[in-house]
């Protein structure tokens, strides 16, 4: 299935339907009196926020869309029947903003939450309405109200606890994979994950947190290098971002993370001031494990903890997976203020 995280789309409620003129017209009743019925209202554009949907591949090729209009009054004072809503399914995390000012109008933040974004347009009274003492006979009815109409930006920001940052082979999708019941594409070449993934890690009874594995940043990532750019947003809702390292080849271990930290902080300084780990990968790798005491040392001096995994032994993984698990539990009691 293809990842889309951002559209454009017009959506439109719909138009009220025009109240009726007419009069009762039944044998032994020559002066009936209006009963001309009210137009029904136009259908409103609902969302709802779905958990089981992952992308916003189905708005792509569907640009316009608007919700049923009102129908009209009838005689005998029967009001019009109101327009169906449209009811638009939309991944949990979505944000919409209206696309000529930025504005937001609504963050579907929580499953099954349902948000009316436009109501529809009211419908016109039928001449019944205008009946009085002075006027027995009125001839006129008002017409349904306009619906309205907008064109939307759909960005979706996946819900996770845990953001999986670092360059481009780094070892993110492996962690993912063996952490996780999340399958990811892996390979030896640059940029392998294309889109983010997200994995249910499971780390006591009945316990659990969402991992998301951000494609690869590089150098100038948050001016739009390389993939960086289009994904960065993905790690907004994020608790707790690990960043992780490969100081199997020449580049400097601490540089490379020093890089990232810059990287967000220039995307955004509240994502960057979010709690942090650093998981230093391959320690399978015999350069590395021997290095370790140094590098751990290094890291220490800045005030950074390390936690060093070999997810092709699996060294390191459940430390990683506990205590990482400790980390979003203490994390969510703080945001539900506990």
């Amino acid at each position: 299935m293809k990842f889309v995280d951002e559209v454009e789309v017009v959506l439109a409620s719909g138009h009220g339907g025009a109240g009726c003129v007419s009069f009762r017209r039944e044998k032994y009743i020559p002066f009936g009196g209006p009963n001309g019925g009210d137009g029904g209202d136009g259908g409103r554009v609902v969302l709802v926020a779905d958990d089981q949907l992952g992308t916003l591949l189905d708005f792509r090729h569907r640009k316009t869309m608007r919700a049923e209009n009102g129908h009209r009054g009838q005689g005998a004072d029967k009001t019009g029947r109101r327009g169906q809503d449209l009811r638009l399914r939309l991944p949990v995390g979505t944000l919409v903003f209206d696309a000529a000012d930025g504005e937001v109008l609504a963050d579907l933040v929580e499953p099954g939450a349902e948000v009316v974004l436009f109501p529809g347009g009211q419908g016109g009274r039928g001449n019944a309405r205008f009946a009085t003492s002075t006027n027995r006979a009125p001839r006129h009815a008002q017409p349904g109200m306009p619906g309205e109409e907008r064109r939307l930006r759909l960005e979706l920001k996946l819900m996770a606890d845990v953001g999986l940052l670092g360059f481009p082979n780094a070892g993110k999708s492996t962690l993912i994979s063996r952490i996780s019941a999340a399958r990811p594409k892996i390979a030896d070449y640059p940029f392998t994950t294309l889109v983010p993934n997200l994995g249910v890690v499971s780390w006591g009874e009945e316990r659990s947190y969402v991992v998301a594995d951000i494609p690869g940043l590089i150098e100038g990532a948050s001016e739009g290098a390389g993939l960086g750019i289009q994904f960065l947003r993905h790690v907004e809702r994020t608790r707790l971002l690990l960043h992780l390292v490969d100081p199997s080849d020449e580049r400097d271990p601490l540089d490379k993370y020093r890089v990232l930290r810059r990287e967000l902080a220039a995307f955004d300084p509240d994502v960057a001031a979010r709690p942090e780990r650093v998981v230093l990968t391959k320690l399978d790798v015999t350069e590395v494990r021997e290095r370790l005491p140094e590098l751990e040392a290094r890291f220490a001096a800045e005030g950074v903890e390390v936690w060093p995994i070999s997810a092709i032994t699996g060294e390191g993984l459940d430390r990683v997976r506990y205590e990482t698990g400790q980390l979003v539990a203490m994390l969510r009691k703080e945001a539900a203020g506990e």
